[in-house]
Order: structure tokens, then sequence, then C-alpha cells
């Protein structure tokens, strides 16, 4: 091929319009209801993330008093382990499979992450893993329901009351999922939500917690915001300045009515949200039933994922092509995709810290190198769709 042709095709690539991954899906109500919120001139802490905590509360089935917004899931994570009241150096068992900031929390709350294993079919972390992890110094068990599937939380929750444990749920992909008939984040003393770009939920950076106790949360919204006994809208507010007190040391961790302005609204279609990710999700499974690829499990009986990943195993033996090769090949047809998750330890920050290696953790370490994560987003036209399943098919159906 000459390098007029050559040039030509690239320059054909290049107007093809970048299929950016998790993209997430903002409508009209959004825009004015920020818009609105500017024009209030109240953008920190007030009135529309009280609404926003409400909503949340009432869409999980919990009271007001049961949830707490912040700024991130990450902080939720940190606020709910300070809150639970773990002394320091206690071990917290988790996944390997997850995003850094899950171990992260557990590090700058000052306690001792410890990894077990997961089930190589679910991708979520083995109950039979974590007894086995657990020591005389366990003192939590922070599960993270993957890609929006349940973990076991009867036989986890089975675990933790044997041996007298916090469980603190990471829900980062899991606001609408369900297991038996329960909302995740409410079988822990905890749980953590996500509303980071490209959630199921959004409000560009933002997180939630829930619990089963109010005096936890109650504690957690005074870490949140400086340690604080009153908020910004309460000291503030058309009733008069109302003093506060510094009642710890807190943290500056709080939800801004900007961000719950766009949340107030995303929370408000993630029924309907979802229904558009399931049909992706089903049209993904049939497109590919034929292809040398792992596919994520069908949802497990009595239970609902929430459908926030869609990922495939791309092994180069049955393949024919590396999973970065082909990471490289969908980017090169301008289609995002993800890597959820390299195992946490392949990073060099926790060999070094810890000592660990991924060989400790085979399942993980597995799946970490072989997984690719496909856009998968309300946003997503069938067009889209099926320019994805087509990229998809072009590259691994000669295998």
């Amino acid at each position: 091929m000459t390098e007029y042709k050559l040039d030509l095709m690239n320059d054909a690539i290049a107007e093809i319009p970048f299929l950016i991954f998790g993209s997430p899906l903002i409508e009209q109500a959004e825009i004015d209801e920020v818009v609105a919120c500017m024009e209030s001139a109240w953008l920190g802490t007030g009135p529309r993330v009280a609404q926003f905590e409400n909503d949340f509360a009432a869409y999980q089935s919990l009271q007001p008093s049961q949830v707490a917004a912040v700024n991130s899931c990450t902080a939720a994570l940190h606020v709910s382990m300070v809150a639970a009241g773990l002394e320091p150096g206690a071990e917290v068992i988790t996944t390997p499979m997850t995003f850094c900031a899950s171990v992260n929390a557990i590090i700058h709350a000052g306690l001792t992450p410890v990894l077990a294993d997961v089930d190589p079919a679910t991708q979520n972390i083995d109950p039979a893993a974590i007894e086995a992890a657990i020591t005389p110094r366990t003192r939590a068990i922070l599960p993270v329901h993957f890609a929006g599937r349940p973990c076991e939380m009867n036989a986890i929750m089975a675990i933790a009351q044997k041996h007298g444990l916090t469980v603190i749920e990471d829900c980062a992909h899991a606001i609408e999922t369900t297991y038996h008939g329960k909302k995740a984040g409410t079988f822990g003393d905890f749980g953590c939500f996500s509303f980071y770009a490209t959630k199921n939920v959004v409000t560009g950076e933002g997180g939630m917690i829930s619990g089963r106790d109010e005096t936890h949360i109650a504690r957690a919204k005074v870490l949140a915001l400086h340690g604080m006994s009153k908020d910004a809208w309460h000291r503030f507010g058309d009733r008069g300045y109302k003093h506060y007190q510094v009642v710890e040391a807190g943290l500056k961790y709080n939800m801004m009515d900007l961000q719950a302005a766009i949340g107030i609204h995303e929370l408000a279609r993630v029924e309907q949200n979802w229904q558009r990710r399931e049909t992706i999700w089903n049209r993904y499974m049939e497109a590919f039933a034929d292809l040398p690829i792992g596919l994520p499990l069908p949802p497990g009986p009595d239970t609902r994922h929430a459908h926030h990943l869609f990922t495939i195993m791309v092994d180069e033996a049955r393949c024919g092509i590396s999973r970065d090769g082909f990471l490289d090949a969908m980017n090169t047809r301008r289609i995002g995709t993800g890597v959820h998750y390299l195992a946490v330890p392949e990073h060099p920050y926790y060999q070094q810290r810890f000592g660990w290696k991924p060989e400790q953790w085979p399942n993980a370490m597995r799946l970490g190198h072989r997984t690719v994560s496909l856009p998968l987003s309300p946003k997503l036209a069938d067009g889209d769709v099926e320019r994805v399943i087509g990229a998809v098919r072009s590259l691994l159906s000669k295998s």
C-alpha cells in the first residue's frame, strides 16, 4: 500500500468520532439544576445536598439519618473506617481485584490491608479466602461488589458475625445491585457509593455513606467537614448565624450543592438508565457468544446485577492477540476501553511497602492480565453498540 493511500486511510479513521469509555448521559434537567444552583449563589454544602441525601436514602429504603454525602467513594471508605472506631494497625481484609482506592483508604485510616483472592468466575472476593486470611488482628472485611455483581453477602456476614468483624461494603459499582431481595450497602455496618463521572449515577466527583447505626453516620458527617458540629448551610442559613464547635480533628470531604444538583436528576433516572445498560449488556452477550473470549457470568439467582461494567477476558493463546494488543487495536478503531483491574499487588508501591507478590493471589493476577471493559453507558446509541460489536468481532472472530 502506498504512503498516499495510508495517509487517506488514517485521515478517514481520524474523522470517526472517538467513542469515550464510560461517557455519562447528562440531560437538560441536570444542566438547568446546575445553572439554578449557580444563580442561587449556594455552591457549597446546602439544600441540594440535603435533597440528594433524602432521595438516596429513599432509593435505598433507609432513613435520611442513615446516609451522608461526601466528595468521593474514597472519602466514604476512609470516613467509615474512622467512624467504626477500628484501632490503629488493625487488619482489614479486602479483594486484590479492585481500584487502588479501596486499599489506599485502609492505609489512610491507619489500618493494615490484607488481601483475599477472588472467585475466578464471579471476580468477587471468595468467602473461603476471607476465612483463611483472618488472624487475631483482623477487625473488618471490605468486600467490593465488582462490576455490579453482588458478593456472597450471606457467607460474608456469617464470617463477620462468627469473628465479631465490622463489614464495610464498597458499592462503587453497585447502586442498583440487590442480593436476595436486599440492596447492596445495607448488609454491613457501612455501604460506600461512588458518583464519579463513569458511574451509574453521576455527580462528576462524589460519594455517599450509608449505615445501620445512625450514630455512626452522625459522626461520619462531622468527620467529613473538619470535625465541625455544624455545616455551612446551618451556620449561614436564613435563621441567623449559628456558632460551630470543632469536636474532632476532621477531614474536608463534604459534597457541594453543585455536585448534588447533577446527582438529584441522575438518581431520578437511575432505573431508566439501568434498563438501557441491561439492553446493551444482553446485546453484547448475544453478539460475542461464539467468540474465543471469556464473558461475564449471567446474574446469580435472586440477585440484581447493576451492569456497571461489561468485562471480557482476552487470552492470547485462544484469541491470537494479547490483551494489551487488543486495547491498542480498539483505540486505533477510535473506541475507548478500560482495564478493571490490574490486580492491586501488581503495583510497585504495594510490593515495596507490604512485600506483596502477584503470584500470592493467582486468580486476581490471571484476571488482571486478561480483562478488558467495553463501553457500557445509557448514552450509547444502538449504532454505537453495533460499532463496538463490529470492532470486537473483526479482531477476534478470525482466531
